[in-house]
This record gives C-alpha cells, structure tokens and sequence, in this order.
C-alpha cells in the first residue's frame, strides 16, 4: 500500500547517510562526509550542539570519550579546545588525527558539492532552546542564498522552537524514538514539515496521518534490506541509514 504523492515539492533525496558515512569512518567529521559522498550520496545528516562560547560543533554524545580523545562534557569546553581533540583515531590509525568539524566547515563542504544537509539539534542538557536558537542563526548566515536550506531535527521540542525563533524559514522536523502521548499535535504546533521516527515505528498507518496534513515520513536507522524495501513499498519519503556501501541512494 502507497499513499498519494504530496503536492508540495521536497527538495531533499530519499537515501540520507547517518552520520556521515554511518560506522565507516569517525561519526560526524569531514572524512565520514567524504567517504558518504564517494558511495554516491548527496543528503546527509549530523549531530550539532555548542561549545562554552556558542561555537556550533559536530558531535553526538553529551560527552568526549567515545569517539574522541577528550573527557567529560563537550559543550563545557570552549571550541580552541574542542578543536584540537582527535575524533578519528579511536576509528583507526587511518583517521588518526582527524578534528572536531564545525558547522561552518561542514557547510562549507556541503554547498560545495551541491548536496544537503539534515542538521540534528543535540543539546548538551540543559541548554536546548539555546541550542536552537544559536544553530538557527548561524544556519541563517551560512546558507544565506542557497538554493536549499538544511532540514533541521530534534528529539527536543524546545530546541526547534529556539531554532524557530532565529530562523523560522528552515524547515523543521520533530524526532520520536516512540509515540509519546501529543507528539504529533507538538510537531503541528512547532510548524514542523516533517517527522522522524525509529524505523520500527513506521507504517501505512502513520504514514497516511502524516501525509494528510502535508507532513512528510521519515525513519532511522535503516541498515536491513528487508526492512528498507518495506518502507519503500509504503511511500517513506526519506531513510538515514549506516550502510553507505550497501544502499545505493538511486535505489
């Protein structure tokens, strides 16, 4: 079963690469950008919160460890040192030394090439509507006359609506890991064009629901064949996924 096509035009390509290139190169640097790219990608997605002195930043987790050669919490350091950690080499000695990207660096490389950007807003906590409200405005600036602005997404409310604040033009999308009571109402009443959701959450369903009111049906993290083709046959209009090698995005 398929739903109707919406009449509005979505400039953004169904196939996203998580991350960069998903666990192919170190998350959220310009190496993993280059590699998604280099297995025919055009549409990407990134983590971006703020360092101490409102630098925004790409980086999942609330804290260093994981994935670069800090401690402790990455939006308490200021971006001279956020930048001179290394977020490649805990991926392998290939990656050794690659930096922290900044959001302007990645926009650069984005508007570059010609592809999209989907920019997750990823708080540290506490500081969600200021989060928004800082990558709104420097999303505002750094895309001024692009032909298409990146598609912002949040699991937090608040930071959408900061994002709304400094930059209302950018198109929003709220991110649900599961159906919590009033989410589809909060994403109506932040003007969000879109939603996300786990992939397990997605069917025919939901999809109709949200392609009624002129929303748009997304899904994470879709790495199975079996499952992609699934969501496919239902009409999904876009899927972030880890398997850059495997999911040709003209598919």
């Amino acid at each position: 079963m398929t739903t109707e096509p919406l009449a509005t035009p979505w400039p953004y390509p169904r196939w996203i690469a998580h991350r960069g290139a998903g666990k192919l190169a170190p998350e959220n640097t310009l190496a993993a950008f280059r590699l998604g790219a280099s297995h025919g990608y055009r549409a990407f997605e990134c983590d971006v919160k703020l360092s101490a002195d409102e630098v925004p930043f790409l980086l999942h987790d609330a804290t260093l460890e994981r994935t670069t050669d800090g401690q402790g919490t990455a939006g308490s350091e200021p971006w001279g040192c956020l930048a001179q950690r290394d977020a490649g080499r805990w991926h392998g000695r290939t990656y050794a030394g690659e930096p922290i990207p900044t959001l302007a660096a990645i926009a650069a490389f984005i508007q570059a090439n010609g592809f999209v950007l989907n920019i997750e807003i990823k708080p540290t906590p506490g500081l969600e509507e200021t989060t928004g409200q800082v990558v709104g405005s420097h999303v505002k600036r750094l895309w001024q006359g692009q032909p298409v602005p990146p598609l912002f997404s949040s699991f937090r409310p608040e930071s959408l609506l900061g994002a709304r604040e400094t930059a209302p033009e950018v198109p929003r999308a709220l991110l649900v890991d599961t159906l919590w009571p009033g989410w589809f109402e909060m994403s109506q009443s932040l003007g969000c064009v879109a939603a996300v959701t786990n992939h397990q959450l997605m069917d025919a369903e939901l999809i109709a629901r949200l392609h009624g009111v002129g929303m748009r049906a997304l899904c994470y993290t879709v790495n199975d064949a079996s499952e992609a083709d699934r969501l496919l046959a239902l009409g999904i209009d876009g899927l972030i996924t880890d398997a850059v090698d495997r999911f040709s995005p003209a598919r």
